[in-house]
């Protein structure tokens, strides 16, 4: 049975209030891309960071700069270009000295990390060195200069873009980075109508202008009760199929994996599967995750932590081809869709 307080039942229906009223702020200059924008809130909401793929031209950085302009948090856009350095992210020690005493000090200045929603803008158009000053940052979230640690305030968030279609000029994202990042939103070309209307809106005077709606002290206590969110241990366990599933040297890994799969997807997965399941969940109006929650992120989370071999590429077989077979392949056992129908609402 469901045991929720009365002040957390209330704090789940401002949990809901509140992305709707970012979606509609969103609404005024995002036309469409429904899905991007459920996807980043869920990333938001689970403490998690997001690596938005498109083509240019396709509102990557307009996204983040409209979810940002909805909360009342600090932002920062760091662009990436190749003679970026890790300290123009993280910051620097200067040396200074004290007006009074004469004395010289190192201060130190933070760099545009410090924020609470962090654009990284072509992430992947920088060296390696200076992506990985990131890496402490989404992990840790504190950055190390000079042997000295400096936290970052919370929420802490990083979104960063990158073109899929560059070949030359670019440093793609290692692994190792790449499974920092919660989900990899894919950002494709707008529907017809879709693209007449932001044909029309950007060719015609229009304020799109978008208001904060949500506080600091709302994120952090969304959060918070995203976290207390029940899941099943069934529910769970398919999580867990899911991800030893795209590992091809497990036993668990059907065949196709083994043929186009060079490494899968490592135990982080798994966390931010049931992590994005529990936003969703709230967002429908329940009080626990259900095995189609864990499938609605699954392609998101897992689709930049299959890595596929040469004979994938040779087939032309993408790793999002893998997750969809891998979502008809692994399905929940009868009993555990039955328990969840029985399980009450919310709302």
């Amino acid at each position: 049975m469901i045991d929720l307080q009365d002040n957390e039942l209330l704090l789940v229906e401002r949990l809901r209030e509140a992305c709707q009223r970012i979606r509609e702020q969103m609404g005024r200059v995002i036309v469409g891309q429904e899905r991007a924008i459920d996807d980043l809130l869920t990333a938001l909401l689970s403490r998690g960071h997001v690596l938005l793929t498109g083509a240019p031209g396709t509102a990557k950085t307009s996204l983040i700069r409209a979810l940002a302009g909805s909360l009342s948090l600090s932002f920062r856009r760091i662009q990436f270009t190749p003679d970026l350095m890790p300290s123009d992210i993280t910051g620097t020690e200067l040396l200074q000295e004290d007006p009074i005493s004469g004395e010289r000090l190192f201060k130190f200045v933070p760099g545009p990390v410090f924020a609470h929603v962090v654009l990284a803008a072509e992430i992947n158009r920088t060296p390696p060195k200076t992506q990985s000053a990131l890496l402490e940052a989404m992990q840790e979230r504190q950055v190390t200069v000079a042997g000295k640690r400096h936290p970052l305030d919370d929420p802490f968030f990083v979104l960063a873009t990158q073109n899929q279609i560059e070949q030359e000029g670019i440093y793609p994202l290692p692994e190792a980075q790449l499974d920092r990042f919660m989900m990899n939103v894919l950002v494709d070309y707008p529907h017809r109508e879709e693209e007449h209307e932001i044909m029309r809106r950007t060719t015609e005077p229009y304020d799109g202008k978008v208001e904060p709606v949500v506080s600091r002290d709302d994120v952090l206590a969304f959060q918070h009760i995203v976290r207390r969110v029940p899941v099943a241990d069934p529910v769970a366990r398919y999580a867990l199929r899911l991800v030893r599933a795209s590992r091809p040297r497990q036993s668990e890994a059907p065949p196709f994996v083994s043929e186009w799969v060079q490494w899968g997807a490592g135990p982080r997965a798994g966390q931010f599967l049931l992590l994005g399941g529990k936003v969703r969940a709230l967002l429908d109006g329940r009080y626990h995750v259900a095995g189609e929650d864990v499938r609605a992120v699954a392609p998101a989370v897992l689709r930049h932590r299959v890595i596929t071999n040469f004979y994938a590429a040779s087939e032309g077989v993408t790793a999002d081809r893998i997750v969809e077979q891998l979502l008809q392949v692994v399905v929940q056992y009868p009993e555990a869709v039955e328990l969840e129908r029985k399980l009450p609402r919310l709302f």
